[in-house]
Parts: C-alpha cells; structure tokens; sequence
C-alpha cells in the first residue's frame, strides 16, 4: 500500500532574531496572501495557500548558534509560485521591500527541470528560501526525466543540475 500526500501543511523555522525576523516573514507571507494566524514578539504563524510557516525565536541558551546551510539540516526551502510572472514579484518584493540578501535573483534554470524559473534569497538569519514555478508537469511531461521520452532518474546533481554520470 502507497499514500500520495497532498502537499506540506506548515513548517517551523526558528531564529536567532526574531525581532528581524518575525516582520520579515510576516511581511513576505502576507505578500503571498497567506494571513497571520498567531503573532507574539517571539512567534509569528501564518497560514495560506495550503501551507503554514511558523517562526519562533530561538531559546536563550542556543540563539547564539548561526544557520549554516551545509550542516545537518534544513538546507533550504521552495514555495511554489503559479506563474514566473509571480517569481519576479516575489523576486522585487524580498529584495526591494524586505532587503533580503539575494543569491540569485528571479531567472531562468532549465538545468533543474523544463522551465524551471526561481528566485534564491536569504532571510535575516541566514536561512535560504526560493520560489520558483515550472510549467506544464515538469519532470512529470514529455520532456521531464520522468515524462514518456525522458532518461529516468538521475545519477548526480549538481550546479549543472541532473545528470546521468
């Protein structure tokens, strides 16, 4: 017996600086209309879009610890945008309104699938988060890994993207 699950309900990030942090999440789920659910000074949880983003500050006795994206754990995370066009908003908003660090800006990667468009940024802590849209079925369509002409699963990623050797 398999399960097909419908998506990630919520996911909780904890932060050293909530008082950076918590308006900057806040801001950047409302501006992708998902609405505040729970805000305190140490907790914001916003909800929308069929997903859920909880930041809260990091106790006392370990906000001292800064992210580090290539340690065990979340590396980065990627909401789904409907349309490129909404990557580039998503794009100009953090960058412009919030003052993200940008690691890339909203651009074209066809490396990772058929159309792959995101944009790859950086909350005040240091956690990475991207948007990115792929039209069509992505790997899933004809011309996806997967899709009916495609090569199946792949041997390496990397910054070429999938690969078979």
């Amino acid at each position: 017996m398999t399960v097909s699950i419908n998506g990630i309900a919520h996911i909780q990030l904890t932060v050293n600086d909530p008082a950076r942090c918590i308006p900057f999440w806040e801001q950047l789920c409302h501006f992708m209309e998902m609405t505040t659910l729970l805000r305190n000074d140490e907790t914001v949880y916003c909800i929308g879009g069929r997903t859920g983003i909880l930041v809260r500050g990091a106790p006392k006795d370990t906000e001292a610890l800064p992210f580090n994206q290539d340690t065990p754990g979340l590396h980065h995370f990627c909401f789904r945008a409907r349309s490129a066009e909404d990557v580039g908003a998503i794009s100009d908003f953090v960058e412009h309104q919030l003052g993200a660090k940008m690691i890339h800006r909203a651009q074209e990667d066809p490396q990772f699938a058929p159309g792959y468009f995101s944009v790859l940024f950086e909350d005040p802590d240091g956690l990475r988060v991207e948007a990115n849209y792929i039209p069509g079925k992505g790997h899933f369509g004809d011309q996806g890994r997967l899709g009916g002409s495609g090569s199946g699963p792949a041997v390496h990623y990397g910054e070429d993207g999938l690969s078979d050797g």
